[in-house]
């Protein structure tokens, strides 16, 4: 009885299984893949499912940039949406000024005189300089690569020129000239930079000089400066137009000056890397600087595998930080010569930007979580 009862339901639902078609592999060749199949797992398949876990616990928004430069395959996150590069414009500034050497129009021993008008807010050693001091152009260039010194990059900028600067910048770009423009915003002077971000508060501010910039972050947290602002240009709390540094500096970002796609920032470091930028001596000097970062130990350095070499320039401003660099194998493991390893050794550009969260500690973390996730991927080599 149990066997008539269930044949008939067994018949019926045999009939609705859909048709199966059979294809037959030709002799040494390999039978199609199944339509089930799921589809590989990359480098880039991975890392996406990582951010996808860290950005839903990140109180903001990151972008991403991966190149292997190996394959030139490449990975973004967000990374051709407009972010605010901060600090990482002076590798272009390098660049430029390497090319300089490079025509014999400088030198790194060659002289710069700090003047009263180079002065800007920021850390490094030349603004404890007297003015009239002659500086090594080799010193500022490494003040303003691994420290950040906002004065050694602006006398960098004004002898070289903020023109070339920023046409070598967009050059190194793999687009057209108009689309290198859309991707990569104007490239300013850092004083100018304070100038505009408190401008968006009171047109007054282009008056001010680069040491009244250094007054007014000695004034304390945030409103403490822009009651410094208020008080310096002699106007009432009425007449700003914003009373929130979060207001202005948004005004700033929205600009677009000093930014640009992480893409195409990345597609920069990949040109310097490849050799596209400069000689073989000017690029192996300049990533020699940029090793010497001591800026940034806690972003994306933390998370990379300790045994590569990791070139970068990090950016610091309200609300927003950065690091970029190009990772790198400089001596063949286990003593190898490069010639003998069975894969090419690693050379991955990453380029990351933050927005949003008041901590600079808890942005930090998630870059240094960003290096890991990088890190584990397997484009760096062997996770």
């Amino acid at each position: 009885m149990k066997c008539c009862f269930f044949a008939p339901v067994l018949m019926l639902a045999l009939t609705w299984l859909p048709p199966v078609t059979v294809v037959a592999a030709t002799p040494g060749q390999a039978a199609p893949a199944s339509l089930y199949e799921e589809a590989p797992v990359t480098w880039k398949s991975t890392l996406e499912t990582r951010l996808a876990e860290l950005e839903a616990g990140f109180p903001g928004e990151f972008g991403v940039y991966v190149q292997d430069l190996n394959t030139d395959e490449s990975y973004s996150w967000r990374g051709d949406e407009w972010w605010y590069l901060a600090s990482l414009i002076k590798v272009p500034v390098a660049i430029e000024v390497f090319a300089r050497i490079e025509r014999g129009e400088l030198a790194l021993d060659d002289s710069l005189v700090l003047r009263q008008s180079d002065y800007v807010d920021g850390a490094g050693q030349t603004n404890w300089q007297a003015p009239g001091t002659p500086l090594l152009v080799e010193f500022l260039l490494e003040q303003m690569l691994t420290v950040s010194d906002n004065t050694a990059s602006d006398m960098l900028i004004h002898h070289v020129g903020l023109e070339a600067i920023n046409r070598r910048a967009r050059s190194l770009i793999s687009s057209s000239e108009e689309q290198a423009h859309e991707r990569l915003g104007e490239i300013t002077t850092l004083v100018d930079v304070r100038r505009h971000l408190y401008g968006a508060m009171h047109p007054r501010a282009f008056e001010l000089s680069g040491r009244d910039f250094i007054a007014l972050r000695q004034a304390g947290n945030m409103a403490q400066r822009i009651e410094a602002f208020r008080i310096r240009l002699g106007v009432s709390r009425d007449a700003l137009q914003m009373a929130d540094m979060d207001q202005a500096f948004d005004a700033y970002e929205a600009t677009g000056l000093n930014g640009g796609q992480l893409s195409a920032f990345g597609e920069m470091l990949a040109s310097l890397s490849k050799g596209r930028a400069l000689s073989p001596a000017s690029t192996a000097e300049l990533l020699s600087i940029m090793r010497r970062t001591r800026s940034g130990e806690r972003r994306l350095k933390l998370g990379l595998p300790g045994e590569l070499s990791f070139a970068h320039k990090t950016g610091t401003q309200h609300r927003r930080i950065c690091d970029a660099g190009i990772l790198t194998q400089d001596i063949a493991p286990m003593g190898l010569s490069p010639p003998a390893l069975q894969e090419p050794p690693p050379r991955v550009v990453i380029v990351t930007c933050t927005r949003g969260p008041l901590s600079g500690g808890r942005a930090e973390q998630a870059l240094a979580e960003i290096g890991a996730a990088v890190r584990s991927s397997g484009v760096t080599g062997r996770p």
